[in-house]
């Protein structure tokens, strides 16, 4: 679709009391205005306009447009909403449709876009723009109609009649027209008034004078519109988003023991009869096969828990692979580059990282286990620790099937235990162990008998 996009996203934010710029707090775990930027890639537009003003650079710094081209144009006085089109306008290409957006609009849909951007390519001379029903509309502008139902004009609360007061149809700022034409109404704006600031709602009844239609879309859902100017109303459109993906994640069959304790921050693709306990957060790409359950206080980020596995609680796995049947957890640790094959085990208090444990394996307690290798039906005990690390780099260990790894036991890589090998507890494995041997290196035990142990001095 050839359109074009202006997102205000200027704003300092001052009701937010906090450094950071308005438009980069985060909901669902992405800055607000890259949600924005998100839904024009979805919707088919080709440029967005981003106008900065207030901590323009790390905007600059944090935003992208991915498949979207991005342009940035610095507002260094805010002097309304039609002043930061006015900055935007020798950004745009000509005759283009342009819808206009904004920055702490985070949730609008994409396809809601496209119906605007559709309604105003039936008729390209007027505007398409988004209004919405409250029950409660104070504070927001009223759409005005004549008499044959067309749009007027908008009228702010403040300048409203009581009779207009009445009116539960109002401005969401969002709408789509002409480049050409909006460069044409915003350079006639005035700012004679008690703000002394440039209104772009006042290119409404410019058009309406010159001839031209608005016609009006509503979003699917009134979430979709509403802006966020404190942290109060971040926290309550956070809980509306998260319900609304709960919502549809259990339409297609996952079970939630309580979808208002969940957090979404990223995308979470499922299969049927998946259970998710409470308090979990999900980040970046994940994937739960079927049968899959996560239980209470669990993160996942970046990856895939296969068929029947069992992640148990206060887990956290990132950028690992669980395959199927597997059991996690409590309190366990899959760092980025694990993958756990058919049926392994971790327990409670195993840390892994760029490790894979074999079809049938376990480390059931209290372990750490580092760039290793582990074959099949390998049996790693408690306390045992994969020496990886000297300092300044990196080695690996390789565990084969069928070994045994007693408890207290230092794996020193680059280090090879054998098939079928056992090594004793505690020992300390400083080179490769042969198929099938017995691995100790113990002190020799001794006793002092009638021993006396020390006392405190005076």
């Amino acid at each position: 679709m050839d359109i074009q996009v202006i997102i205000l996203a200027a704003g300092k934010g001052s009701r937010m009391k906090s450094r950071l710029p308005k438009v980069l707090h985060q909901l669902a775990g992405k800055p607000l205005v890259q949600h924005v930027i998100d839904s024009c890639h979805l919707m088919g537009a080709n440029h967005c306009h981003l106008v900065i003003g207030h901590g323009g650079d790390e905007v600059k710094n944090t935003v992208n447009g991915n498949h979207i081209q991005l342009s940035f144009v610095e507002q260094t006085e805010q002097l309304g909403t039609g002043h930061a089109v006015q900055v935007a306008i020798d950004g745009l290409k000509e005759n283009t449709p342009t819808l206009i957006l904004y920055g702490d609009v985070p949730l609008i849909h994409h396809d809601t876009l496209a119906q605007l951007a559709e309604i105003h390519l039936a008729d390209p001379k007027g505007i398409a723009l988004m209004t919405c029903y409250l029950d409660a509309p104070t504070g927001y502008g009223r759409i005005t109609r004549g008499d044959d139902g067309q749009v007027t004009g908008i009228v702010e609360h403040k300048d409203a009649t009581p009779e207009q007061h009445q009116i539960n149809e109002v401005n969401t700022g969002i709408l789509c027209c002409n480049s050409s034409q909006l460069a044409d109404w915003v350079g006639r704006l005035s700012n004679d008034n008690a703000q002394g600031e440039y209104y772009l709602t006042d290119i409404i009844a410019m058009a309406v004078e010159d001839g031209h239609q608005v016609t009006t879309a509503q979003p699917i859902e009134n979430y979709e519109v509403e802006g966020i100017n404190t942290l109060r109303q971040l926290a309550e459109l956070e809980r509306v988003w998260q319900m609304r993906m709960a919502e549809m994640l259990m339409d297609g069959g996952v079970t939630f023991r309580d979808p208002t304790r969940f957090d979404l921050r990223g995308t979470l693709s499922c299969e049927a009869d998946v259970v998710i306990d409470v308090n979990c957060v999900i980040e970046g790409r994940v994937v739960l096969k079927q049968g899959a359950y996560i239980g209470p206080n669990v993160c996942l980020k970046d990856c895939t828990i296969g068929a029947n596995s069992v992640i148990k609680a206060n887990s956290v796995v990132e950028e690992s692979i669980v395959d199927k049947n597997c059991n996690v957890g409590p309190f366990a640790r899959l760092r980025p580059g694990t993958h756990l094959c058919d049926n392994a085990h971790v327990g409670n208090f195993v840390e892994m990282k760029k490790t894979t444990l074999g079809e049938g394996s376990k480390a059931s307690h209290l372990a750490y286990v580092g760039d290793c290798t582990v074959g099949k039906s390998v049996n790693i005990g408690a306390g045992t620790i994969t020496c990886n690390y000297d300092g300044v780099n990196k080695f690996q260990t390789i565990i084969e099937d069928g070994a045994f790894i007693g408890s207290d036991t230092q794996l020193v890589a680059p280090v090879k235990v054998g098939k079928n090998a056992t090594v004793g507890a505690g020992t300390t494995v400083t080179s490769d162990v042969s198929d099938n041997a017995l691995c100790i290196s113990r002190v020799k035990q001794t006793e002092k008998i009638g021993w006396k142990r020390p006392t405190k001095k005076n």
